[in-house]
Order: C-alpha cells, then sequence, then structure tokens
C-alpha cells in the first residue's frame, strides 16, 4: 500500500484514478504540497479552479502582494488589500497560508532604498514593518509560517550589500527574526534562498548564519531552498543537504520549486524534467524534517521564468493551457 505524507491528500484524485490508496498519515512531518499565486492571476477562472482544490494545493503563498512594495509603498502607510485576497482564498479554501516575505533587496520601494537612515531609524523601519506585516496575519489561519529575511547571500558566501546590510551589517537579520516573533510567537520564522540546495559555499554560510543566531538566541525555525533548476542539474547532494541543514535544530522546506529548459521544450527535455521533479520531491519525502514543498506557481502560464531567463521556460508541471505535464507524473512517482 503506498502512504502518502501529506496532509493535503496530494494530487488525490488523479491517484484514486488510477487506482492508488492514499493514505496520509502525519508521522513523517509532511504538512503541505502548495504552491504560489498572484492577485492577477485570480482573474482567471480555469486557473483557479485548480489552484482552490485543497486536494491538490495544501497550501498557497502570495508571490508578490505580501513584499515591501506592496505592503508599505510610503513610509508608514501600510496596505493588506492584495495580500488579503491571497489569505482569505486560502482560507476559503481550507488551505494554510505562507508568508513571503517581510525583508529583501528587491521589490522595495523608493523611500528604502534612496534613504539616508541611521543605524537607530532603520532599526526601527524593520521592527515596525516586520512586526505589523506579521501581526497583521496573526493567527488568521495556523500553521502562520513566514519567509523574513530572503537571499541575505551572495553565492561566495559573503552578505549581500544592501540598504540594510550597509547600515546595520548582520545584525539586521536577528534585528527581523526578533521583531517578526514578537508580533507572532506562535510563527515559524525561515530564511529563504537560492544555490543553497546544494553543498558549497553559499550553503555553509547559511549554515554557519543558522548557528550563529542559534546562539544568540535569535528565533529561527526553517530555512528556504528556493529550488529554482535548470534541467538535468538538480544537485546530487540535495537530500543530504537537507539532512545537514536539519541537524542544526531547524526544518527544511522546498519554497520555490520550478525546473527550467531551454526552449523549445523537447520530449527528451520533459522527460529529464520529469526525473527532477521526482528527485527533488523524492528528497524531501525522504528527510524527516523537510515539511513542504511549494511550487513557484504551477503552471507556466504565469511562470516568472521566462520574463528573467531569456529563451528559457516551460518550467512547471502545468503547461500554458492548464494540462499537466510529464513533470506531473514525476511528483506522483515520488509519492
Amino acid at each position: 500500500m503506498m502512504r502518502l505524507t501529506f496532509v493535503s491528500t496530494l494530487f488525490a484524485s488523479f491517484l484514486l484514478a488510477h487506482a492508488v490508496v492514499v493514505e496520509p498519515p502525519k508521522s513523517l512531518g509532511k504538512l503541505y504540497f502548495g504552491t504560489a499565486t498572484d492577485n492577477p492571476e485570480l482573474t482567471d477562472t480555469a486557473y483557479v479552479a485548480i489552484l482552490s482544490q485543497n486536494t491538490m494545493f495544501g497550501q498557497i503563498t502570495a508571490a508578490n502582494s505580501m513584499k515591501w512594495d506592496a505592503t508599505e509603498p510610503e513610509q508608514g502607510v501600510l496596505t493588506f488589500t492584495q495580500g488579503d485576497q491571497i489569505a482569505n482564498l486560502a482560507h476559503g479554501n481550507g488551505q494554510l497560508l505562507r508568508g513571503h516575505n517581510c525583508v529583501w533587496h528587491q521589490q522595495l520601494p523608493s523611500w528604502v532604498t534612496s534613504g539616508t537612515f541611521t543605524s537607530a531609524q532603520l532599526t526601527s523601519i524593520l521592527q515596525k514593518h516586520c512586526g505589523t506585516l506579521i501581526g497583521h496575519y496573526k493567527g488568521q489561519i495556523l500553521p502562520v509560517v513566514h519567509s523574513v529575511p530572503v537571499e541575505p547571500f551572495n553565492d561566495d558566501g559573503t552578505f549581500g550589500a544592501d540598504v540594510f546590510f550597509n547600515v546595520l551589517g548582520q545584525n539586521y537579520i536577528s534585528i527581523t527574526l526578533n521583531a517578526a516573533k514578537a508580533a507572532d510567537p506562535n510563527t515559524k520564522l525561515y530564511i529563504n534562498d537560492f544555490n543553497i540546495e546544494g553543498s558549497g559555499a553559499k550553503a555553509t554560510a547559511m549554515m554557519n548564519l543558522v548557528r550563529s543566531l542559534k546562539s544568540q538566541g535569535t528565533p529561527v525555525d526553517g530555512i528556504g531552498l528556493q529550488c529554482h533548476f535548470i534541467v538535468g542539474e538538480v544537485p546530487t547532494t540535495l537530500q543530504s543537504n537537507m539532512a545537514a541543514f536539519t541537524a542544526l535544530g531547524v526544518e527544511v522546506a522546498i519554497t520555490e520549486l520550478d525546473v527550467r529548459m531551454t526552449l523549445p521544450s523537447t520530449t527528451a527535455l520533459l522527460a529529464q524534467q520529469e526525473r527532477d521533479y521526482q528527485t527533488v520531491v523524492t528528497a524531501c519525502r525522504n528527510t524527516a524534517r523537510c515539511v513542504g514543498i511549494t511550487l513557484w506557481d504551477f503552471t507556466d502560464k504565469f511562470s516568472w521564468v521566462p520574463g528573467a531567463f531569456s529563451g528559457q521556460g516551460a518550467a512547471c508541471p502545468w503547461d500554458q493551457n492548464l494540462v499537466t505535464k510529464p513533470a506531473f507524473q514525476g511528483i506522483v512517482n515520488a509519492l
């Protein structure tokens, strides 16, 4: 009997149609299989129909509408209209909600990026912004998980230079985490980054940061592995790296999964993509404290990849027409 470990009973309708018995025990700690979404996409009724199937997706992440430029475009003027739309959709569907994000060096309003702040001023700004954001969503959907500091490192393991690091040094991370925990003591706080999925300088830097934060008593509950992969290039050390993070006393989650290819797609590329998705999901399934997986949108129709990587795309398990691809079967195989 096949035993699935995701509370959302991932792809239950598909599996039952293929005579697979679904049993979603919680014993292994898998909480969800989910997807990101964005507000403009919610006018597409066919898309929303799939998104809203809580037997397909047990969790939703707001891709953009909880970021700083969306929530505090003017200093001291906070708005949650778009974030609330995503939160209310998740709540109405009986889905979990991941918060994304408090602090990132991109998608900042100009008053932040061009401001000249003292250490005390920027500390207060961080505390107010992150505390208000997380406080707003406190207890709405439990468990609430927030990606707090996002992408703090360069690929060589050094800290990235931005308005926060340039004024506060790496202390901006503990300031943000402490403010978040003060706003909602029950939320789980993650640090999220890419290119830390396999062993290397950046992953080592993140592990050292976790050790440092824990030694200071700073709250950090999990590490988010973004997993924006290229077909055929999933790190061979993915599962062992997950184990190394969890050995530090944190959980891990795959927070932004997609697997892009150079276009046009071919049968061979799609077959490799299927294997890659299966590899990634299997790694999470095999890691006791990997608690869940989030696709960085489930359909190529709304994927961020073509806009960021010229000539690349077809990164998601559903195609432009909302039809499942071989990658979908790779996920099912892993479960």
